[in-house]
């Protein structure tokens, strides 16, 4: 289980202990029959759609073992792993496995800097949390949000046969396209202000906002060449001898976010949230994070103590 995973647990676990510690303690007072409490805990669950910024960090270039970005092509990951690791380049008898993977003769091929990836880019994914509020009254509340979601980001980029295929008059038909892949965590943890406006006993808008803090999390980096899967993460010297991992960013990010939404009250044990949520915060993965809007849209649910 990953640090993100311990750290998501560690703080469902705190505050459902602490509910279930003030529900026995307000049990214990005297209420008011049907008087309902000021806590609510639930969960949530919606699509994150992350900023393209950072996605150039799965480009191939990558990192060396300091967990220092890599800026020039021949040092960068994809070149190591394309013309040494795998194709042979180096000239100590290894087997041009690129070229068997292209289904041509050893040395058919080319890769250079203009075939590096150029369109990285996050798809959609699900963000799923656990979600605290405190209600000073009917329409104000002090929230606490934990949002977990993991990343898949994609490119592509390319390796040019320099033998054209039989029966073939152009030459772009030897230029071939294959798929980058990288995926990355993020845990948000979220501490604001909720406001209700209205006065309905069931529907009513609400607005909130408040400070954001985001822990992101370098998972993996790969490419895949027809059947051939190579894994740009790992780190070998020229002897194809493994000799460790790179070190992988990480790090924690600040800023702020807001939300827009709908609340509906479902009786008196349970309410629901349909909310759209931009956040303005720093991802610090790569070499100088900037603040860059962030949206996702989703349901809460609250179970009213």
């Amino acid at each position: 289980m990953n640090k993100i995973s311990h750290l998501f647990l560690a703080l469902f676990l705190f505050f459902s202990k602490f509910m279930f510690a003030q529900e026995t303690t307000e049990s214990e007072t005297t209420e008011t029959p049907g008087k309902q409490h000021p806590f609510k805990i639930g969960f949530y669950v919606g699509s994150y759609f992350a900023n393209k910024y950072t996605a150039g960090v799965y480009d191939g270039y990558g990192f060396d073992m300091d967990g220092v970005r890599i800026t020039n092509f021949e040092e960068s990951w994809m070149n190591n792993k394309i013309m040494n690791q795998y194709g042979g380049k180096t000239g100590n008898g290894q087997i041009d496995q690129i070229a068997q993977a292209l289904n041509v003769n050893p040395g058919e091929w080319k890769f250079d800097k203009s075939d590096m990836p150029t369109d990285m880019r996050y798809t959609v994914s699900f963000l799923f949390g656990l979600q605290c509020r405190y209600s000073v009254d009917n329409k104000n509340a002090i929230s606490l949000n934990v949002n977990a979601s993991k990343l898949n980001v994609s490119g592509h980029f390319t390796i040019t046969s320099t033998v054209i295929p039989t029966g073939s008059s152009l030459i772009n038909k030897s230029i071939q396209t294959f798929g980058i892949k990288g995926g990355e965590q993020r845990l948000m943890i979220q501490i604001g202000y909720n406001r209700l406006f209205g006065d309905n006993e069931t529907i009513n808008f609400f607005a909130e906002g408040g400070l954001n803090m985001t822990y992101s999390q370098f998972d993996k980096n790969e490419i895949l060449i027809n059947n051939l899967k190579i894994d740009l993460t790992e780190f070998y010297d020229y002897q194809g001898i493994q000799a460790g991992f790179t070190r992988l960013p990480r790090g924690m990010g600040f800023g702020v976010y807001a939300g827009l939404g709908i609340n509906i009250a479902m009786g008196e044990k349970f309410t629901i949230q349909l909310i759209y949520s931009p956040s303005y915060e720093g991802i610090k993965i790569g070499d100088n994070p900037k603040l860059k809007w962030q949206n996702s849209v989703g349901l809460r649910a609250y179970y009213n103590f």
